[in-house]
């Protein structure tokens, strides 16, 4: 799971978002380039970075960030994309669809405290 915009702050959703992830058993990759690590995991500092295969990304950026991400989210080939509330980016859900790639509005906190997260 790669939670892209991880925060260290405990009050934003993102890091919200990597505690209840890790706290389930799922295998999060933080991507931040300004920590070494958020709670604890390690992070990366950019989608580029990332070498193994991804299930999710969760969006935790604002549109402007999304947009410009697009090659690096098309490169890592993620089977699904979260975007949460805020982060809805329209250029880059064209590309997803372009490319066969499923998103989803939706919120990963929600999702996880509803059984709804997993594939």
């Amino acid at each position: 799971m790669v939670v892209l915009g991880a925060s260290p702050k405990r009050g934003r959703y993102s890091n919200m978002a990597v505690r209840q992830l890790t706290g389930t058993g799922y295998e999060v990759i933080p991507v931040n380039p300004a920590y070494e690590e958020i709670e604890g995991v390690p992070t990366v500092p950019d989608l580029k970075s990332i070498d193994s295969e991804v299930d999710t990304l969760t969006m935790y950026v604002n549109p402007r960030l999304g947009e410009k991400a697009v090659d690096d989210i098309l490169s890592i080939r993620p089977k699904r994309v979260i975007f949460n509330p805020g982060t809805e980016a329209p250029g880059l859900m064209k590309a997803l669809d372009q490319e066969g790639i499923f998103y989803l509005e939706a919120c990963t906190l929600v999702m996880l405290s509803t059984g709804q997260f997993s594939n």
